[in-house]
């Protein structure tokens, strides 16, 4: 974007200044200022009615005649901030203005251009200020137009990077939007080196310090503004003005308090969302998952945002429930609805967190929390509806393990403050095969007075060395995750070797021979279950096999009377045609049902 106002070098190459042979003898340096106005003068004291940015035409007739008046007079011309002073040969000065004169306007840096051609001022003053009207028209049609994009982006609910992409192209500058602890959120380097742009961010940036909600700082060629709504400050939005001989123009200052408003108003929309630091987080995490930006891009962003991962060993972790639904009744294997067993109410499970994203925004806090209390440093983000990842940066492979063992310890903490600990609600059965003041939980049958599990799976995957492999560590944590979820143990962190077979059918659950296999051990009893919905026997085999095939355990987990487990453990023999006494039969039954979990795992 070219300034509103024409500078003294445009203005000697308009045609009616050519004419008149123009000469510059002194203030080279400052061509570049901008000429806001044309005033003709024949008065010494001319200096007192001027505002500054003007070019003054004069003939000299009424200058002073001794060196300390020109003198003077150039000063007082340069204090009140001319454009520069253009003086025409042959009525005052013939061959050329006074030595003494020049060398003023030289230490000044003050063009002084001498006529050596009569011409007429007013050609001059109609070409300039036609100049200047046009580039007026011009500021007002960017200005429309930036209106125009700022509310549009508004509407749509814009995200700060989309922001920032379309300031930067109306501006032609980098831009940059930064927290007030001077760590970078988005930015758009306009065509320049993003490198070069936030390198040593923090430092740079605590240096620029204009005065003023809106300003310019001439010191470090940034123009800032600030970013925040309803009273409540949190970030700078910053522009580059490339020239440094000029402030920018008022335009330039109308788009970045627009893109500022912008990106207000898009953080009030979102106040219940995630905030923008963890929105950052959350795209490059999927950016190294999914391979939508390029490595070094994402290395660059997370430095920017204070997370550095070159050079450092990487582990990724994936954090999650172990039940999908916060009621509990996820993995359950009652063979009924559970809420038709409890008469269409829903009981919520002390142990689980609260319903839907507020849940999971919960749990990504938790992880936040639990990286800072470890003294750790990662990106974190939930990865989907139910996980959230992390992946740390450690300074060695050695840091690995106390490193995971400080993170889980933290996560722990971070969950019993959030959600103190309550006693687990016992289901008794009515049946009279059930030995009294034996409590069920949903999944297996566990004594009153026994710990209940975590709510939530730590897992890990395998260190790696550059921010390449990332992908493999991140993708290896979350199939652990999710193959941890039914083990019976309660171990702080999951590791590949802890998961076994189910880790190893979460590794295939791609691999159409295993799906085939899973249709050709439980098929039969899918489409039964499809065909009956309130009997789910399905869920009956399911607790049968987990309590290693002992009908009374199985009866107690499935909350059945033991003939009611027996009669339909018949029915499933006969629709599998299986021998459900048969030790290898039922192992290739749980080796489907494993197999099945891992294939539906989303």
């Amino acid at each position: 974007m070219s300034p509103v106002f024409p500078t003294v070098r445009e203005v000697l190459d308009l045609v009616p200044v050519r004419n008149g042979a123009p000469r510059l003898v002194a203030g080279t340096a400052g061509l570049d200022r901008p000429v806001r106005w044309v005033h003709i003068a024949e008065v010494p004291d001319i200096a007192t009615l001027l505002g500054g940015g003007e070019l003054v035409l004069t003939t000299g007739i009424g200058l002073p005649g001794d060196d300390a008046g020109l003198r003077e007079f150039i000063g007082a011309l340069a204090d009140v901030g001319v454009s520069g002073l253009a003086v025409e040969l042959g009525r005052r000065y013939v061959s050329g203005v006074p030595r003494v004169m020049a060398a003023a306007a030289e230490r000044r840096r003050l063009p002084l251009i001498e006529l050596r051609r009569g011409t007429p001022f007013v050609r001059i003053t109609e070409a300039v200020h036609a100049l200047i009207v046009d580039a007026q028209l011009t500021e007002l049609r960017a200005t429309e137009e930036i209106h125009q994009r700022f509310t549009e982006l508004s509407v749509e609910g814009a995200e700060p990077g989309e922001v920032l992409r379309q300031a930067a192209e109306l501006a032609g500058c980098p831009m940059v939007l930064e927290n007030l602890s001077r760590q970078v959120l988005a930015y758009d380097p306009a065509g320049e080196n993003a490198q070069l742009l936030l390198d040593g961010w923090e430092r740079h940036s605590r240096q620029i310090r204009p005065a003023g909600r809106t300003a310019y700082d001439p010191d470090s060629g940034w123009l800032v503004t600030t970013v925040g709504a309803r009273g409540q400050d949190w970030g700078r939005l910053l522009l580059r003005w490339p020239v440094t001989e000029s402030t920018p123009p008022t335009r330039l200052t109308i788009l970045i308090e627009r893109a500022a408003s912008t990106l207000a108003l898009g953080r009030l929309i979102r106040r219940d969302a995630e905030g923008l630091e963890r929105q950052i987080h959350r795209t490059l995490l999927t950016a190294l998952i999914d391979h939508t930006r390029p490595v070094d891009e994402v290395a660059l962003r997370a430095k920017a945002l204070g997370v550095v991962l070159d050079r450092r060993h990487l582990v990724g972790v994936v954090v999650r429930y172990r039940a999908d639904e916060p009621s509990g009744d996820a993995g359950t294997p009652d063979d009924e609805p559970a809420a038709a067993r409890r008469g269409g109410r829903r009981d919520t499970d002390p142990e689980g967190p609260e319903a839907g994203p507020a849940r999971l925004r919960d749990l990504a806090e938790a992880v936040s929390q639990a990286v800072r209390d470890a003294k750790l440093t990662a990106l974190t983000s939930p990865l989907d509806d139910q996980a959230v990842g992390a992946l740390l940066a450690l300074p060695d492979p050695a840091a690995e393990e106390k490193a995971l063992s400080a993170f889980a310890a933290a996560l722990r903490r971070v969950r019993l403050d959030a959600a103190p600990a309550r006693p687990p609600a016992s289901r008794l059965s009515e049946s009279p095969d059930r030995p009294a003041g034996r409590a069920v939980t949903s999944g297996s049958a566990r004594p009153a007075d026994a710990p209940p599990r975590a709510a939530i799976v730590v897992a890990a995957g395998s260190g790696v060395g550059s921010l390449r492999e990332a992908r493999r560590s991140l993708i290896e944590a979350r199939q652990v995750a999710e193959a941890a979820r039914r083990d019976p143990r309660d171990l702080p962190c999951y590791r590949l070797p802890h998961v076994g077979l189910a880790g190893l059918l979460h590794l295939l659950r791609d691999e159409p021979r295993l799906q085939t296999f899973v249709e050709r051990e439980l098929g039969p009893l899918l489409a039964y279950d499809a065909q009956h919905p309130r009997e789910q026997l399905l869920g009956t085999l399911r607790a049968y096999l987990e309590q290693g095939r002992n009908k009374s355990a199985g009866a107690a987990a499935a909350h059945l009377s033991r003939p009611a487990f027996y009669e339909r453990l018949a029915r499933i023999g006969r629709i599998l045609d299986a021998d459900l006494d048969s030790v290898d039969r039922c192992l290739s039954l749980h080796v489907a049902l494993l197999a099945l979990d891992a294939i539906r795992t989303p």
